[in-house]
């Protein structure tokens, strides 16, 4: 019995601190996009200031100021993209990540087979704990 109290108290002390971190986390991420949106806001600024001026960069005495160029490309096709990629050996287009809900399929249908080539895994063991349901 006395092992279940230990244990209940761990459970407890688990349970605050998750909570804790919960609302410091939480109150991390409201002041967080607070600031973030006051230095869009002055990055904007400082963006039509170097357009006015015409430069890439100024200094200034607190620090200099770096006018960049930031390029994201968006693919609204995957299936045209995945054709051309291999139809062209561009393979290096595309970002080294594996799927792991896809490849646990692909591991479920093609049990026995192994691993693809080059793939290997670790498993390690968590420890989840819930709240007491309310009933």
């Amino acid at each position: 019995m006395s092992e279940q109290i230990k244990l209940d108290e761990i459970v407890q002390a688990y349970l605050t601190i998750r909570g804790q971190r919960e609302n410091i986390a939480r109150e991390f991420e409201l002041k967080d996009a607070e600031l973030k949106a006051e230095q869009a806001q002055l990055e904007q600024v400082l963006l039509e200031q170097c357009n006015a001026m015409n430069a890439e960069t100024v200094r200034t005495g607190a620090g200099t100021i770096v006018k960049t160029l930031k390029e994201n490309y968006i693919c609204s096709d995957w299936d045209s993209l995945k054709s051309f990629i291999m139809e062209n050996g561009l393979i290096e287009l595309m970002q080294q990540r594996l799927h792991n809900t896809n490849l646990k399929e692909y591991l479920a249908t093609h049990e026995g087979e192994g691993m693809p080539p080059g793939v290997s895994s670790f498993r390690e063991y968590s420890i989840v704990v819930k709240k007491p349901s309310k009933t």
